[in-house]
């Protein structure tokens, strides 16, 4: 067991998380169950990689990707392009499963200080490798908090991450309509789980018009 622990400054994470996983695995078969949960965990790992995430896990029915300071805007259209294939693909996919069972994604996004180690048991004296890594620090946990907040695949981040979006098109809506603010603010000051008075709320998903230019105009912001 090592207990070097090794800080890592301003990481962003993004936690993903099915809804409801518990009472779907609970009242489905086991094959469907690790059907669903293989669609959920590895599409989040996918679209985690193709958006050049540093570091990827996954803890049960959960995924988080970790994501270096200068890439804010990297890390947002990961979590709205998970939640477009949640909208358009996930939950129909569930519910062709089970009628009427409610599911969805919640994700949130916090941005800090990290600390990590590797944790586990020598291979050289225990003939095994069985380390693995350990993060510690607000910004895993706080993003698996705000994560918990959503209802109905609401993106929760936090404000100190939030303050940091700087493209328009992250911010309004697009050219479909009169550009309007896309985040709404929550107060958080009654919640003890979560040293933050507010965080910021995402409903929308990528414009099936738009999706693809805003897209890289997203992210064209983190490469200026």
């Amino acid at each position: 067991m090592s207990d070097k622990w090794l800080q890592i400054n301003d990481v962003i994470c993004v936690y993903v998380d099915m809804k409801n996983s518990t009472q779907f695995s609970a009242s489905s078969h086991a094959s469907t169950t690790g059907k669903i949960y293989t669609l959920f965990t590895g599409t989040a790992v996918r679209i985690l990689k193709q958006f050049d995430a540093s570091y990827i896990d996954i803890r049960g029915d959960g995924v988080f990707g970790l994501f270096n300071s200068d890439e804010i805007h990297k890390a947002l259209a990961s979590a709205v392009t998970f939640k477009t294939f949640a909208s358009e693909v996930f939950i129909p996919k569930v519910l062709s499963k089970k009628k009427d069972f409610e599911t969805g994604v919640h994700i949130g996004i916090d941005q800090g200080n990290l600390l990590v180690s590797k944790i586990g048991l020598n291979k050289y004296k225990n003939n095994t490798d069985m380390f693995n890594e350990v993060w510690a620090g607000k910004p895993v946990n706080f993003a698996s908090k705000l994560a918990g907040l959503s209802e109905n695949n609401e993106i929760f981040v936090s404000e100190r991450y939030y303050k940091n979006i700087t493209n328009n098109n992250a911010l309004y809506s697009c050219a479909c309509s009169e550009p309007v603010l896309l985040w709404q603010e929550t107060n958080l000051e009654d919640n003890d789980k979560i040293p933050f008075d507010k965080a910021m709320i995402l409903n929308s998903s990528w414009c099936t018009k738009h999706g693809s230019e805003t897209l890289e105009d997203i992210i064209a912001t983190d490469e200026q």
